[in-house]
């Protein structure tokens, strides 16, 4: 139910006075006043009737009011079809009158009473209890008792200050005064307390949910411009704005702000702060345009504690960004502006500050020093960290050097990290914030030398590898969600080459990335690879490509792949039993041969002339191929010398989730020849 009429002594009083004029005593039987406009300091009332019906002798008499329209403009009020009717008495000092009032479809209860020198009505709904008192000493004042009043009644009025609001649950209590002089500006000051508040607007950019605290509010609204001043402390409940989605806690945040409003314009906030304790402090100053988007920014920030930073204040950046289960300790300093919009500078300086994710994908420890940027001039900055670990990866320490020029941050020098007794080599770093339409820009390259691929191994859980790892990425570049890669990925990895181009990602930081790209494979040592796994032993070197490999949240929807072996002088070509039967069970295969098939379990391994397999997934289905056809099937390896080994598949079709079901089996070793 909306607000009632603020100033209901001059609107009550304003219909009965012509009425009591008329009558000169209240012990006519009869009589009726229409007024076509009543106007207060507060509101004006139109099409009005009032109704005195009083029979001679009688103690009490029946009054009815109504008004087709009230308009308080002041306060953002405009009500239609008020219809109120009490039993009106009359004592030596004056006039009271309570009973059921209607505004609309909505009903109340409205009791009133007239002294000589004090106006006091009480609206109440339910629970719901709101009280006007006005006194003859101070003609231009009201005060406003509220208690357990529903949020929406204050609808109106919250348009004023915020015309895109929308006020949907919760209650208040407190006291406001609201003073109306004939010559300045109505004024609205006061106390209030609110429970489980709620708001939000049409478009849901901004909400707030089950706010609850304390607010002193003094509201100036002048002819051109509005003055608001605020002082707050709130408890629990969560608020949104874009992206931004802060958890409050059970501890009060104070929070400060003074704020112009002038006609036609928007918002400008010239000081305000933000206190949660030692998790968060901010002080700054704000410009909103007039659809309360962030057109200017200056603020300080200071936590001396972040850990809660991630939950209360970060979550609504980290979750998009993939980093929801981040975690910090330490403290932080910084500072951010913003012009017309976008950025025109930040700093940051943490102190000691460590950081890490709950699923265990990073963490950088003791980080210290700062980072600087401006959209315009130049200035340097450093930062340091003393440990870090990509998954379970050691990191050594390391100095980045950054200098901002002009909106683009880039390092000034090539950076070296220890890693796994090799290096890796950071340049080329730059980074261009988000301005004019564009969204954030960042390119890198990246080279790793003299890996060592057993530390690696050991660190990734993975099977132990022997050998050196050893890369380069040109260049990456991230734009738009997306992320390529100039020039591919070079590896040199198991005595040969893995070559990966056309290289790009969508989303890397968002929900279900999506990687795709090209590999070719060169040369690769087949014992170096098989010799770890419980796969059976070849030698041999092997070539391949995998084609229009595109993963969706890092699961395989589509490839073109094929691998076969390659001689080369002085390598053996010799391939053991158990290999040869997880081949077959991969490939669906068989053995051919009678005689081959009854003497394969006699030996431990065999010579090969060739080996191939192929896979082209599409549609959750592996199009299976080998090095040729071979009847109704495809040969998976062609055998040299005695006994002649030959392996042929006969389902050229496997749905990708058995494929990766039988995969399995060959590492846990649950498989076994099947010969015909």
């Amino acid at each position: 139910m909306p607000c009632p009429i603020l100033r209901l002594r001059q609107c009550v009083l304003g219909c009965l006075l012509p009425l009591l004029a008329l009558t000169g005593t209240v012990e006519a039987r009869s009589a009726v006043v229409r007024i076509a406009r009543v106007t207060t300091a507060v509101a004006t009332l139109h099409d009005v009737r009032v109704r005195l019906d009083w029979p001679d002798g009688a103690r009490q008499g029946d009054l009815q009011l109504s008004a087709g329209r009230i308009d308080a403009d002041g306060l953002g009020y405009h009500l239609r079809r008020l219809a109120w009717r009490c039993p009106l008495s009359r004592d030596a000092d004056g006039l009271r009158c309570a009973g059921d009032l209607r505004l609309g479809d909505r009903r109340a209860r409205l009791a009133l009473d007239l002294r000589s020198a004090s106006t006091d009505a009480v609206l109440s709904s339910g629970p719901a209890r709101f009280a006007v008192r006005r006194t003859a000493a101070a003609p231009d004042d009201t005060l406003i008792d509220l208690a357990r009043v529903p949020v929406a009644w204050a609808q109106a009025l919250s348009t004023q200050a915020w015309a895109g609001g929308r006020l949907t649950g919760g209650t208040l209590d407190g006291q406001l005064r609201i003073e109306a002089p004939r010559r300045g500006p109505l004024r609205v000051h006061g106390a209030l307390g609110m429970q489980a508040v709620a708001v939000d607007t049409a478009d849901a950019t901004v909400a707030a949910e089950n706010l609850s605290g304390h607010v002193r509010v003094d509201y100036r609204a002048f002819p051109t411009r509005t003055l608001l001043t605020l002082d707050a402390a709130l408890r629990g409940g969560e608020l949104l704005s874009g992206n931004a989605y802060i958890a409050l806690p059970a501890t009060p945040v104070r929070v400060r702000l003074d704020g112009r409003l002038d006609a036609g314009q928007g918002w400008v906030l010239p000081r305000w702060s933000w206190d949660d304790g030692a998790t968060l402090q901010l002080d700054g100053s704000a410009v909103l345009d007039a659809d309360a988007n962030v057109r200017d920014l200056a603020l300080t920030l200071r936590s001396a504690d972040a850990s809660a930073l991630p939950v209360r204040y970060l979550s609504g950046w980290l979750g998009p960004a993939g980093l929801g289960g981040l975690r910090l300790e330490g403290a932080l300093d910084g500072a951010l502006r913003l012009q017309d919009g976008e950025l025109a500078a930040f700093a940051l300086q943490p102190h000691a500050l460590s950081l890490g994710d709950d699923a265990g994908g990073f963490s950088l420890g003791a980080l210290d020093g700062d980072l600087r940027h401006a959209a315009q001039g130049r200035v340097d900055s450093t930062l340091h960290w003393r440990a870090a670990t990509l998954g379970a990866v050691p990191v050594g320490p390391a100095t980045l050097p950054f200098r901002s020029e002009d909106g683009l941050l880039a390092m000034r020098a090539d950076v070296d990290i220890g890693l796994l007794g090799g290096t890796l080599r950071l340049d080329g770093f730059q980074l261009r914030p988000p301005a004019d339409g564009a969204g954030l820009r960042m390119q890198a390259g990246l080279t790793l030398e003299a890996i060592d691929l057993a530390a690696l191994s050991s660190a990734l859980g993975a099977p132990a590898f022997r050998g050196t790892l050893a890369g380069r990425i040109p260049m990456a570049r991230y734009a738009d969600e997306a992320l390529a890669f100039d020039g591919g990925l070079a590896m040199d990895l198991f005595d040969g080459r893995v070559q990966v181009t056309a290289l790009a990602m969508e989303r890397p930081f968002g929900v279900a990335p999506t990687l795709s790209a090209d590999l070719d494979l060169r040369g690769l040592d087949l014992l170096a690879i098989t010799e770890v796994f419980d796969f059976g032993s070849i030698t041999g070197r092997l070539d391949g490509h995998v084609a229009g490999l595109r993963l969706v949240d890092w699961s395989p929807t589509a490839f073109d792949a094929s691998f076969r072996t390659v001689p080369r002088r002085g390598v053996r070509q010799r391939i053991s039993q158990r290999a040869v039967q997880n081949i077959s069970s991969v490939g669906d295969a068989s053995f051919v041969g009678t005689l081959q098939g009854q003497l394969i379990g006699l030996f431990d391994d065999f010579g090969y002339r060739r080996i191939g397999i192929g896979c082209r997934l599409e549609n959750t289905v592996c199009q299976m191929s080998g090095l040729g056809t071979a009847g109704d099937g495809f040969t998976l390896i062609e055998g040299s010398g005695l006994p002649r080994l030959q392996v042929v598949g006969f389902n050229p079709r496997v749905d990708w989730a058995t494929l990766v079901e039988r995969l399995a089996a060959v590492g846990s070793g649950e498989v076994s020849p099947v010969i015909e």
